[in-house]
């Protein structure tokens, strides 16, 4: 897998004639990058992802993958270069493990038809990615919410994808997992845009930050000049105070009302 690089130029969105829940926003991200998404709830995190994985259109601009407008692909090609992993899950519980990772390769033109060794191949390397080779022929529906986003997870790197849009990807996981987690982040060689409540958590994995409030950017850059107290302050009604521990060599922010 190698990384696309992603261009956002005055993206915002609104629903119908509706209110404007996310205004322009105009950011570049080298591939290979990390983003993290940061705000309070409600600060337009989803929506920009549901534009970069073209969910919704935008209402004004466009979203580039090196240099080519997303909506200028064809759904098919869109669906090769994105992968998204939603917290939302799929509902039809009789699929398999090993059934649900293979619809990863469908926008490729196989998804259940088993056609060529290269999918096999993918989806066994997906699926022991994630330490889910011992629950591949398990029925998907017995799993846990941690066991579940593993799977998803599982599914969006056997899309092979250039650019992985991770939406609060920890969620439901105990501390091991999302330890692998953050560890599978920063191996990939892909471009990933990922939504994080956990701000330092942001800062250890991330190259970029782009904070949101209100659906109105505060600040996007490394993470060390987003992620600071006044920042936080703007973005969460919340004092921010970062902290030095001797047993970490990065300052930790702590918050308090």
């Amino acid at each position: 897998m190698s990384g696309a690089a992603l261009s956002v130029r005055d993206a915002g969105w609104r629903a119908g004639q509706g209110e404007t829940i996310l205004h322009p926003v105009s950011f570049d991200l080298a591939a290979g990058q990390v983003l993290g998404l940061a705000g309070a709830n409600g600060a337009g995190k989803s929506t920009l992802l549901r534009l970069l994985y073209r969910f919704h259109r935008p209402s004004t601009g466009a979203v580039f993958l090196d240099g080519v407008d997303i909506w200028k692909m064809s759904a098919r090609s869109a669906a090769r270069k994105v992968a998204a992993v939603l917290q939302e899950q799929p509902t039809d519980f009789a699929l398999s493990v090993g059934e649900i990772v293979a619809l990863g390769r469908r926008p490729h033109g196989t998804g259940f038809s088993g056609n060529g060794d290269r999918d096999a191949e993918v989806v066994e390397s997906s699926l022991d990615r994630m330490g889910l080779l011992p629950l591949a022929s398990r029925s998907f529906g017995t799993l846990s919410g941690g066991e579940r986003q593993r799977v998803m997870v599982a599914r969006a790197l056997a899309q092979e994808p250039e650019l992985l849009i991770l939406d609060e990807p920890t969620n439901h996981l105990d501390i091991r997992h999302q330890l692998e987690i953050v560890a599978l982040i920063s191996s990939l060689n892909i471009t990933i845009v990922t939504s994080l409540h956990d701000l330092n958590l942001a800062g250890r994995v991330c190259d970029r930050a782009l904070l949101l409030h209100r659906g109105r950017a505060v600040a996007f850059g490394v993470p060390e000049d987003v992620l600071t107290p006044d920042h936080i302050e703007k973005a969460y009604s919340v004092k921010a105070r970062l902290e030095q521990f001797a047993s970490s060599d990065q300052p930790h922010l702590t918050f308090h009302l």
